[in-house]
């Protein structure tokens, strides 16, 4: 076998390379992560994940969203929030991030290299480090892309940064617009536009598509759709964008038209038709790979690409796109690419959508079972049912569980509402055990919590059940 510098060579440090480096070096591997950027962590810490779940934590705590159903409307911790306040506890929170991740790959005795990395052959890449004329090139045993997504650019949008914006801007605009447009009416659309909404911030939710988030249970979406209109979202679906320009009268507004010859006009828009690979820079071709036209890179069951020691992991393979799922593909692959047997459960893996109010779902949904065949029945407990509902302020939410009509297995929790990305653990752990409907109903839950839903959503459905 050839010598190579390292046994595993990770080009991407953002949270699939990371926990696929992490765990290459567990199993006593020399490895290396190459990130282009001056901070570890990919798009997930500097400008996905951490930083719109963090901006949409300070939206929740200085608009007094929670406080909302019992001090009235009008209660806000602060009176005119501002980008500063925003920005102040996203900055925090993702220095911590950088810092932590920095610290567990300087502990496992990865190598982090500051370059641009890009295909010579299937073994090895051509590094241009980062801030210098330096060239190197350093070979591996196998090579895992891990390069992460960019948003999706329409070549006819005039993208500016400041007005007309991707999901990639937005966190560095200079103020809190008055009126927003948004652009795709996908998990991170929305996520935006019921965050601006909770700002009171006019938003207007476009998308091409009539129906938002297939994926999810309709009934699910059905109380989120209620819920953004009840914070003056307007939502208009089945509506394609044939032009977006600057007013000439006023170069702080711009102009939206549709295909159906409506016109929305609103201060700045933030464009989210989706995410592209960032594949471009890699020289596939030398390595022997193509991605597909949304630079995407085509694997098998084990993450392998169709060159056999080049694996890929993350967003860069498409849905689900999630940081949880990434870290388990990581994980995953350097098991598979070293001999080391591993474990998972892809059917069971949760999705946690971080809109106001937040929605998580796991297993099968009414749609899926439906077109299968399967008989089910469902309970539901709506959170304005349990104290703890109330003690924290949200009377909105709702968690309903979906059951083998039979045998009475738990097949889907599907939940909206405060720390519905939390709640749907324990669901999570009864299916993947092959729990039934009956251990809820059996199990005595703390007193007040949100967890007692699981409990009337269980005796809900058992009485639906024929006696």
């Amino acid at each position: 076998m050839a010598q190579h510098d390292y046994e595993l060579i990770v080009i991407g440090s953002g949270p699939a390379g990371q926990k696929a480096a992490i765990q290459a070096a567990k199993l006593e591997k020399k490895v290396a992560i190459v990130e282009r950027k001056s901070v570890v962590g990919g798009v997930c810490i500097n400008s996905g994940t951490i930083p719109s779940k963090t901006l949409r934590e300070a939206v929740i705590y200085l608009s007094g969203y929670r406080q909302h159903n019992i001090y009235g409307e009008a209660y806000q911790v602060k009176d005119k929030i501002t980008v500063t306040d925003l920005s102040r506890r996203t900055e925090h929170v993702m220095r911590n991030e950088i810092d932590v991740t920095l610290h567990q790959l300087s502990r496992n005795g990865i190598d982090v290299i500051n370059a641009e990395a890009s295909f010579v052959d299937s073994h090895t890449l051509n590094l241009k480090i980062v801030d210098s004329d330096q060239v190197q090139e350093v070979s591996g045993e196998n090579i895992f892309i891990a390069t992460g997504t960019s948003a999706t650019r329409d070549p006819h949008i005039p993208f500016d940064g400041r007005n007309i914006m991707t999901s990639d801007d937005i966190l560095y605009m200079d103020e809190i617009p008055r009126t927003l447009t948004v652009v795709g009416a996908g998990v991170i659309g929305i996520e935006y536009a019921s965050i601006f909404a909770a700002l009171d911030v006019r938003v207007t939710l476009i998308d091409r598509r009539d129906e938002m988030l297939s994926f999810v249970d309709r009934e699910i979406i059905d109380d989120l759709v209620y819920h953004l209109r009840q914070n003056d979202v307007i939502i208009h679906t089945g509506e394609n964008v044939s032009g977006v320009e600057m007013m000439e009268d006023d170069h702080e507004s711009v102009k939206i038209h549709l295909e159906s010859g409506k016109i929305i006009q609103s201060e700045k828009v933030l464009y989210s038709i989706g995410r592209t690979g960032a594949s471009a820079a890699l020289n596939l071709e030398a390595a022997g790979l193509n991605a597909d036209k949304r630079g995407r890179l085509k694997v098998n069951e084990n993450f392998q690409t169709d060159v056999p020691n080049i694996y890929a992991i993350g967003d860069i393979i498409g849905f689900p796109s999630l940081a949880s799922t990434s870290m388990e593909q990581g994980r995953m692959a350097a098991c598979h690419a070293f001999g080391e047997e591993t474990h998972s459960i892809p059917a069971l893996f949760p999705y946690g959508i971080y809109s106001i109010p937040e929605i998580s779902t796991v297993g099968k949904n009414e749609e899926e079972l439906t077109a299968a065949g399967i008989p089910y029945e469902i309970g539901k407990a709506q959170y304005r049912e349990v104290a703890r509902g109330h003690i924290i302020g949200d009377s909105v939410g709702m968690l309903k569980l979906i059951f083998h009509l039979e045998t009475r297995e738990v097949l889907g929790v599907h939940i909206i509402g405060e720390r519905a990305s939390e709640l749907v653990h324990i669901g999570q752990t009864v299916m993947a055990f092959g729990g039934k409907i009956d251990y809820f109903v059996d199990t005595v839950f703390n007193y007040p919590t949100l967890a007692e839903c699981y409990k009337i959503a269980a005796l809900n459905g058992v009485n639906r059940l024929a006696k």
